[in-house]
């Protein structure tokens, strides 16, 4: 920008820059999908495009920016979590929150006619919104993606039975919101089962858990390794890193993209990819 007596008005601007050696997460939410789902007359209580679509989205996402790792969906909403390592905008929050968010929005849009040919878009068109939150380990960080995938849990199964009630047991919206009115999970499927012949187990996974899209690379190689390590400031070894971390990013942005919906709150999952918990553990 060429200097002027106008060139002022950039103190007004305000940058912040996220913590190093943390998780980034973003988490996007769907504005106003109560109103979309109407009017482009979702299934009830899923809608299987549509998750489908917010999958196809997040993994365009991951394929633009190799620096998310992994990523966690249910209903409208997806969270997406960084290296640890990540030095993306030199971590400046407002360029990562909001390339996020366009990014998503831009690929939701696009891909909306690959899931619903029939039914074209129209203004308003689908937004969302998002947030920034830092975790400072790995544990923390699987409590957070823990309490994502209880939510989905607890949400589909007041969901499946709010709508059994609705579409099979005669009931409008409040009579069935006052059925379930302060019932717990056993009841909800006592509900099902007894006067629905509904097993909640039997229910597609997806639905019940959510949908969990990584990036599968191991970082165990000599490459990967270095370009996780602290910075160093020996000039030779800071030129040795920043090789390496040109590697790095292309051997992730080369990784295959899987999408699984299974159980991330045991071990299990993340014990069998340990590179996706590249980071300290308390």
């Amino acid at each position: 920008m060429a200097n002027s007596k106008y060139e002022y008005v950039k103190t007004f601007e305000q940058s912040t820059t996220l913590l190093p050696d943390t998780y980034m997460t973003v988490r996007i939410d769907g504005r106003g999908f109560h109103k979309l789902s109407a009017k482009y007359k979702f299934e009830k209580p899923n809608d299987r495009h549509a998750l489908e679509l917010m999958n196809a989205a997040a993994t365009a996402m991951m394929k633009e920016l190799p620096d998310i790792d992994c990523a966690y969906g249910e209903s409208d909403e997806f969270s997406f979590i960084f290296d640890r390592s990540s030095r993306l905008f030199e971590r400046r929050e407002s360029k990562i929150l909001t390339t996020v968010v366009s990014t998503f929005t831009s690929y939701y849009i696009h891909l909306w006619s690959d899931f619903f040919a029939d039914k074209p878009l129209s203004p308003p068109m689908p937004t969302f919104d998002g947030r920034v939150v830092l975790y400072p380990s790995s544990s923390t960080l699987r409590d957070y993606m823990s309490w994502r995938q209880v939510d989905c849990h607890i949400n589909n199964l007041y969901n499946t039975t709010f709508w059994a009630l609705v579409q099979n047991g005669g009931m409008d919206a409040t009579q069935a919101e006052e059925r379930l009115k302060g019932t717990m999970a056993s009841e909800k499927n006592e509900i099902l089962f007894c006067e629905f012949k509904m097993n909640y187990n039997n229910e597609a996974d997806m639905f019940k858990k959510g949908s969990i899209i990584y990036r599968d690379c191991d970082t165990s190689s000599s490459d990967s390794q270095e370009a996780h390590a602290p910075a160093v400031f020996n000039s030779e070894q800071s030129e040795m890193s920043k090789t390496a971390k040109k590697k790095e990013r292309r051997r992730r942005a080369q990784a295959s993209i899987t999408i699984e919906h299974t159980d991330i709150i045991r071990n299990e999952f993340w014990d069998q990819r340990p590179w996706l918990l590249s980071g300290p553990s308390q």
